[in-house]
């Protein structure tokens, strides 16, 4: 005997899928976290005693495919990896891995110390150390190297 199928059932799945979207987004909106993150980049920034520690996840990228750039209050965090082609004959059932390219950019609350800011790179996650500057100190851009 054969089974009739129900119209309806793809559309119960689609609400489904549906409700459990709004759920992660509700759960973003009850954490404080922004909603949809297009840079590619999360970052933490932390207020320590005499410094801005910044954390951010970069997962995928080697030291040398990220850049950073200090100018006065604002630290932009970048990285660029390019995916080898493969000249082969494969055949991709599904291909997700791609180049990328993604930048963020950090206002912080205070002028820092650019001369003795320091980051390190390790396991995805860049961690850059800021240190608070004294009101009197001048201002100017600097690059930040990746230790």
């Amino acid at each position: 005997m054969m089974r009739r199928s129900n119209p309806f059932d793809e559309f119960e799945d689609l609400f489904e899928r549906m409700s459990k979207q709004f759920e992660g987004m509700n759960r973003q909106f009850e954490e404080n976290r922004p909603m949809w993150n297009t840079t590619g980049i999360s970052v933490d920034v932390a207020d320590e005693d005499d410094e801005f520690v910044v954390t951010a996840d970069m997962p995928g990228f080697e030291k040398e495919d990220i850049d950073l750039s200090l100018s006065g209050r604002t630290l932009t965090l970048s990285g660029s990896r390019e995916m080898a082609r493969d000249d082969d004959t494969s055949e991709y059932i599904r291909r997700e891995r791609r180049s990328e390219s993604v930048s963020r950019t950090v206002r912080l609350p205070e002028e820092v110390r650019e001369d003795e800011t320091r980051a390190t790179y390790s396991n995805g996650v860049l961690t850059v150390h800021l240190p608070k500057r004294a009101v009197d100190e001048g201002d100017d851009s600097h690059r930040i190297d990746i230790d």
